[in-house]
């Protein structure tokens, strides 16, 4: 059985079913664990195990973090992520598992990810920020000041647990957003990862990650009549965050228009007022674009 899991408050336990949609449509058998941080009530969804923090609060440094962050959700959720994986890695039945955002979807297998995770302790998937030092230089820039590695995914198995205790001891130091001081909330702590943990892969699939922030290093083509990344590579998951959505709504990243519109009927299964999301498509995209994407849309198939 494949193993995720993610953390996430009330307000969003939408995005949490429409993420174990998309899992479940890959037809493998799986369990999602839900760290709800914010309510204790005994929720239930299919294929689906939820947690509140009373669970937790025993393990390594849990309640310290609760104290310290409990008056900031963002933080408090970020800074439980190497507890929770630690706490799941920690018992009998969880081997290998995959922390996921709750803004993510999947559109592909994932098998791959957990082989990678036989032989490697931790995951890592790079943000691609564009790099080049003659333009744009803020991206550039952004590789050291945002993190190298996006937190939105990790993945890692028994062996990592001790890289996990020492992520937990970084994000109870300091959870915040610093540049002064090289931090950026829980993230910026796993460009070290590869330098502490000898087994540590990032991943090259470029299909892994795809957001807003990789327009450029992961080039989105339309290779007989199918999505790919660089002409090769299918797109396994999307990060839906703000910044992905309005490249797609703008137009910048409009070959992805299919996968968020597939994404958003998937929310409106379980957060109905969703339509205000279609509606403010319609007052974005230009009479153009529309023309642009109407045509795109003819030769694809997601």
């Amino acid at each position: 059985m494949y193993q995720f899991c993610t953390i996430t408050t009330v307000s969003h336990l939408y995005k949490v079913y429409a993420l174990a949609d998309s899992i479940a449509n890959q037809q493998r058998d799986f369990t999602l664990h839900v760290l709800v941080i914010d309510d204790n009530r005994p929720f239930e969804f299919k294929q689906c195990r939820f947690y509140s923090l009373a669970d937790i609060s025993g393990q390594y440094h849990a309640a310290e973090i609760i104290e310290k962050y409990n008056n900031n959700k963002d933080r408090l959720r970020w800074s439980l992520k190497p507890v929770m994986m630690k706490y799941l890695l920690s018992g009998v039945e969880t081997d290998r598992l995959i922390y996921l955002d709750n803004d993510l979807f999947f559109f592909s297998d994932y098998e791959f990810l957990f082989e990678l995770l036989l032989d490697h302790s931790f995951l890592l998937t790079p943000h691609y920020y564009k790099n080049d030092p003659n333009k744009n230089q803020n991206w550039l820039e952004a590789n050291f000041r945002i993190g190298l590695y996006n937190a939105g995914f990790v993945g890692a198995n028994k062996a990592a647990i001790k890289t996990l205790q020492w992520w937990a001891d970084c994000c109870l130091y300091r959870c915040e957003k610093n540049s002064f001081r090289g931090m950026f909330d829980d993230q910026k702590y796993l460009d070290i990862i590869p330098i502490i943990e000898d087994t540590a892969c990032i991943v090259r699939h470029k299909g892994c990650n795809v957001a807003g922030w990789n327009t450029e290093l992961c080039r989105r083509e339309i290779v007989d009549h199918r999505v790919l990344i660089d002409g090769k590579y299918d797109i396994v998951f999307i990060h839906f965050n703000e910044n992905t959505i309005r490249e797609i709504v703008d137009g910048s990243d409009h070959i992805l228009f299919n996968y968020y519109r597939a994404y958003v009927e998937t929310l409106k299964r379980y957060k109905t007022d969703l339509k205000k999301k279609e509606i403010y498509f319609e007052k974005r995209l230009s009479d153009s674009l529309k023309l642009g994407l109407w045509k795109i849309l003819t030769r694809l198939e997601v």
